[in-house]
């Protein structure tokens, strides 16, 4: 272990600490979502937030994106909304007798996506290029994205009015899914008392820049994962395609994803390599939201995060064959 990485470490644990404090401002009473969030940044991930409406979804990916200090563009789906609005469309100049490409709104480094499963899945589709290969193809020609790029998408549970559900690639392009959850009663006075008059986002000024979370994504991917914890990873993986409980398991995406958040969680705890914690903590966030349970399980309440809990409970830690 080198120097400049144990210094970057270093670094990288208080910047999260300052973008986490930050996000903390406006949003009350959620470490541990607000930490997971970081945590999905600085592992290159797109985070999907699920929950009823007014639990602070929005407010939440608003934050994060002023607490960074990158440009951020919002995206509310609607059922009109066409996927050109998303990427961009070509536009055709006569008098220079060529077409100008007018870039759309996922060109920015954190889009917001609003309410997401309210478009069409023609229109949730057009985002399906765009997280997985950080690019956008238009008439032929293929645009990159500007890093860091990390979607945030809000969308309200299915049983809603007027939602779609995700298509299961959409949803296996998100690296986790965290549900808000209702404020304690402490946290929600809080609230009141601090956002009651102002904005809370108007007074939130940025603690770091592109540049800094660039940098801050090359130290996490350079934290060391040994070949037992990617066994382990793995292991909890293949796990969920051979449970009766679920007709669609993990995909290999999934894995890649978990092992890409358990280093930076493992970074931003002070450690420059991967433990089974890591895993174990994300397994949840980063794995529930791709499964689908049999109508069986599904008639016994038994939803993925119970099928998840299961598997961490008889999945054995492979051991390291020699260093960490």
């Amino acid at each position: 272990m080198t120097a400049t990485h144990v210094h970057g470490i270093e670094a990288l644990v208080h910047t999260a600490a300052s973008i986490s404090g930050a996000v903390e401002t406006v949003i009350d009473g959620k470490p541990d979502v607000v930490r997971l969030a970081v945590t999905v940044l600085l592992a290159e991930g797109h985070l999907l937030l699920e929950d009823v409406p007014g639990v602070g979804k929005t407010m939440l990916a608003k934050a994060l994106a002023a607490s960074i200090g990158c440009s951020v563009r919002r995206i509310q789906f609607t059922p009109d909304l066409l996927p050109s609005d998303i990427t961009g469309v070509s536009i055709y100049h006569q008098e220079r007798a060529d077409f100008e490409f007018k870039p759309g709104a996922i060109f920015s480094n954190v889009v917001v996506g609003d309410e997401i499963n309210r478009a069409s899945p023609k229109t949730q589709s057009a985002l399906l290029e765009c997280m997985e290969e950080r690019q956008v193809t238009v008439d032929g020609v293929t645009y990159r994205l500007p890093p860091p790029f990390i979607v945030v998408a809000t969308q309200n549970p299915i049983e809603m009015e007027g939602t779609y559900p995700l298509p299961e690639a959409q949803r296996d392009r998100f690296m986790a899914r965290v549900s808000m959850g209702y404020p304690s009663a402490d946290a929600e006075l809080e609230m009141l008392d601090r956002h009651g008059a102002v904005d809370p986002l108007a007074s939130l000024a940025p603690v770091a820049d592109p540049e800094t979370i660039r940098q801050l994504i090359g130290i996490t991917r350079g934290v060391y994962a040994a070949d037992a914890v990617k066994e382990y990873v793995v292991s909890l993986v293949r796990a969920t395609r051979a449970t009766g409980d679920l007709r669609l398991g993990a995909s290999p995406r999934s894995a890649l994803h978990l092992l890409r958040a358990a280093k930076a969680r493992a970074a931003m705890q002070g450690r420059p390599h991967v433990l089974p914690d890591d895993v174990q903590a994300l397994v949840v966030p980063v794995l529930a939201h791709r499964l689908l349970p049999t109508p069986d399980a599904m008639l016994a309440r038994r939803s993925p995060e119970d099928v998840l809990h299961g598997i961490l409970a008889t999945v054995p830690v492979a051991r390291a064959r020699g260093g960490v």
